[in-house]
């Protein structure tokens, strides 16, 4: 028999274990090896365009193998990418590693909320989808957190042994996705159709076929989808930009508080969205923007408490829409096409990011 609180519990503790990590400080990890910021910047680079490539084709993966099953393959990949950083001598590797990590990324961006979205219509709960969203971003904020807190440690550990404990994790994870319940809630004869298909190249095909139709039709979808990934990209902008600016205008010791301090930002805003129900979306990407844009002119203080004050706000807004997007976007998007569609959301993010940073980082520079 189903069940749908252990199905949700083991999603939310599979969110703990990816995001609770001792290479979180991946940055710091490869400045402490002697790799100059350069070199660094190459590496995110590789992550970017690895994400871009794949972020839409492993939805559809998703959608025609199960969200399950693509689960585990993303631990997999972030198991790999770990071993090949233990490995790593040089910038080839890192590079090949960090490919890997964004493969894992890939594989588990939208498949993990499609899934938890299939479940609560099966049980008939899927009004509760907004709230499942919402906790995610707490774990997310809390555990990135942490995740910074504990960067010193890492640093202390080394490498090796720091991404050592991301196999044993990825261990973990794989036994927990084995009992997870693969579910559908499509029409029932269409799922098996699907399940019996040999000719697998043409159920790809019929799925990037059905989610561009759906797409087309759905302009709706495509403002909602862009709105939340301008302010998503603006926040974590903002947030990456402020690591480096507070560094020099506080003290060494405070600045991990700082960062979190800024995260919980996230956990007010994906809380307070909940109590505004009826709230329209124009009206909140409206509001959220705003907040976003203090956290942008928050930034050129000469004070650091106005700035980190700043990083919270913008992570109020950025957590907020998202909780709202991901609700909306749900309950259009078809459960055939669902972890395709999602991953379009997130591909929107990747292209917004790439346009937004050069940007960004003039403005930072100069301004």
């Amino acid at each position: 028999m189903f069940k749908i609180k252990k199905q949700l519990s083991k999603l939310y503790l599979m969110s703990v274990l990816g995001n609770l990590s001792l290479t979180g400080a991946w940055v710091a990890i490869l400045a402490a090896r002697g790799y100059s910021l350069v070199e660094i910047g190459i590496v995110e680079t590789v992550f970017h365009i690895t994400s871009l490539i794949f972020e839409i084709p492993s939805g559809i993966l998703a959608d025609v193998f199960g969200r399950k099953k693509m689960l585990i393959v993303s631990s997999i990949m972030r198991m790999i990418g770990s071993i090949i950083m233990i490995l790593s001598n040089n910038l080839f590797m890192i590079c090949l590693s960090i490919a890997f990590h964004a493969l894992s990324y890939n594989f588990s961006s939208g498949t993990g909320d499609a899934l938890a979205y299939d479940s609560l219509k099966i049980a008939k709960m899927e009004s509760g989808f907004e709230k499942y969203v919402s906790n995610q971003l707490i774990i997310y904020r809390l555990c990135s957190g942490i995740s910074t807190l504990c960067a010193g440690f890492a640093l202390f550990l080394g490498h090796k042994i720091a991404y050592g404990t991301d196999l044993v994790t990825g261990v973990i994870q794989i036994l927990i996705l084995a009992s997870l319940c693969e579910v559908y809630a499509g029409d029932e004869s269409a799922g098996k159709s699907r399940r019996s298909l040999t000719d697998i190249g043409r159920e790809l095909i019929a799925c990037i076929r059905e989610s561009l139709s759906f797409l087309k039709g759905a302009r709706k979808a495509i403002g909602i989808m862009m709105c939340n990934s301008f302010v998503g990209a603006v926040d974590i902008l903002l947030l990456f930009f402020l690591q480096a600016k507070l560094q020099g205008k506080m003290p060494q010791w405070g600045l991990g508080l700082a960062l979190l301090f800024m995260e919980m930002g996230g956990i007010v805003g994906s809380k307070l969205i909940l109590k505004l129900p009826k709230l329209k979306y124009s009206s909140v990407f409206v509001i959220t923007a705003m907040l976003v844009f203090a956290g942008v002119m928050a930034e050129h203080s000469s004070m650091w408490s106005v700035m980190a004050l700043g990083g919270f706000l913008a992570a109020v807004g950025d957590d907020a829409i998202q909780v709202r997007t991901n609700a909306i976007l749900q309950d259009m998007f078809p459960s055939e096409q669902r972890a395709t569609l999602t991953s379009a959301e997130s591909f929107s993010f990747s292209v917004i990011m790439i346009m937004l940073s050069p940007l960004a980082g003039f403005a930072f520079t100069y301004w």
